[in-house]
């Protein structure tokens, strides 16, 4: 017999019994569907803090004052006066680990143009920050230099700004903004960048050059001191460890800071946060991906004891393909077939099970979903050796029956 004619005998017996084959390959299909809906969403869940953190800029480290001590009262991060503007000039030229820095002051303020307001954060920056926070201009230009030297009263607004003042699909370019008063140019569009998992909306924003925002929007006066933090981009991924070494050196040299004395910043390294996460999420992925294995070999050894009832019931059939001239490995390879056609089949249902049940969860929850083929092709061979390795038992069983005895079983 040719593999083809006996594919073809195992699926004819298979067929005899439809729903108690369907029964069978089911614990395939559940398993087959549960590695692949669950490394899915596991890879959407990967993308989608990769994403969020893209938004928050690429390699990005952010350096904070110190705190602020009242007794025996901290006052936490940043509530101590102690980076300075030449602080954020030294780190943006004197490291090589360090691409671009800029120093973020923020204050809350109400915005008006025309008859329209709206109250929204007002953050004075650098021409260096958009590039830190991965950021295009849509419209218009971004804050340059120029206008950082000559304390120019010219802004950059966020899409929800815009849509509050003016309505969706406005390009203000060019308009005249009031904040606290004081008249500012538009002289650009962020392109929208969406909420982040906590639900800011990091489009409700206003850019402006900082000299500006210490002589027109701050209501601290700190002199040289920054009231904020500096938003530092490493020059690689790879970097952004070394660049944070070299920003504690440098301020801590800057500051006057020898052993033994704490530092008086601090410098926040979000890569590591991002990595802590989807660290979380690979666990949390494989764990699934092992219960939903497990769910496979129950699957098999389902397979397994249907093979073996239906060499029970064959028995006379076997005897009577025997005492014709059927070999023993024709016997053997029928009922190996017979196993490896549910299990494949099994696994083919499971596949589109799988993608439907992971395509439902990612549009039920936001998630991106990204379907692995190496996932796929591996929940497959696997669900094919499900059906080799639990099906030879009973294919050797039934191929090692005596003719004799297997015509006279009743």
């Amino acid at each position: 017999m040719t593999v083809l004619s006996i594919a073809k005998v195992a699926a004819r017996a298979l067929l005899r019994n439809k729903l108690r084959s369907f029964l069978t390959a089911l614990g395939v299909v559940i398993g087959v569907a549960a590695v692949i809906a669950m490394v899915a969403i596991g890879e959407g869940a990967r993308r989608r803090v990769e994403l969020t953190f893209e938004k928050m800029g690429t390699n990005l480290l952010i350096v904070v004052s110190g705190s602020a001590r009242t007794g025996g009262m901290f006052g936490g991060a940043g509530t101590k006066p102690t980076l300075t503007w030449s602080d954020a000039e030294a780190i943006r030229t004197e490291l090589t680990a360090v691409a671009v820095a800029a120093p973020v002051v923020r204050a809350s303020a109400v915005i008006q143009a025309e008859d329209q307001n709206w109250t929204t954060g007002v953050l004075g920056t650098t021409e260096d920050y958009l590039q830190i926070r991965n950021w295009r201009i849509v419209h218009g230009r971004g804050i340059d230099r120029g206008d950082l030297d000559g304390g120019v009263k010219v802004a950059v607004l966020g899409q929800t700004v815009i849509e509050r003042l003016w309505g969706h699909g406005y390009d203000p370019t060019g308009s005249t903004i009031r904040i606290r008063g004081n008249p500012f140019l538009v002289i650009g569009v962020l392109e929208e960048k969406g909420q982040s998992p906590l639900g800011q909306d990091h489009d409700d924003i206003v850019l402006v050059p900082t000299t500006t925002f210490e002589a027109k929007i701050s209501s601290a006066r700190l002199g040289n001191f920054v009231h904020g933090v500096i938003m530092v981009s490493a020059t690689s991924g790879a970097d952004t460890a070394r660049a944070k070494a070299q920003i504690e050196n440098l301020l801590r040299d800057r500051h006057g800071l020898v052993a033994g004395m704490e530092d008086d910043f601090a410098v926040r390294n979000l890569s590591e946060l991002a990595a802590a996460q989807q660290q979380g999420t690979e666990i949390l992925t494989t764990l699934l991906a092992a219960i939903a294995v497990v769910s496979l070999v129950v699957g098999g050894i389902g397979i397994m004891n249907i093979m073996l009832v239906s060499v029970t019931e064959r028995t006379r059939e076997i005897g009577i393909r025997m005492a014709v001239g059927a070999r023993s490995w024709h016997v053997l390879g029928q009922f190996l077939a017979e196993s490896l056609v549910l299990s494949l089949a099994g696994g083919a249902i499971g596949i589109v099970v799988g993608t439907l049940v992971a395509s439902r969860l990612a549009a039920l929850y936001d998630f991106p979903s990204l379907m692995r083929w190496d996932v796929i092709v591996l929940a497959v061979g696997f669900s094919a050796a499900v059906g080799v390795v639990f099906g030879l038992y009973p294919a050797r069983k039934a191929s090692r029956l005596d003719p004799i005895d297997a015509l006279r079983f009743e």
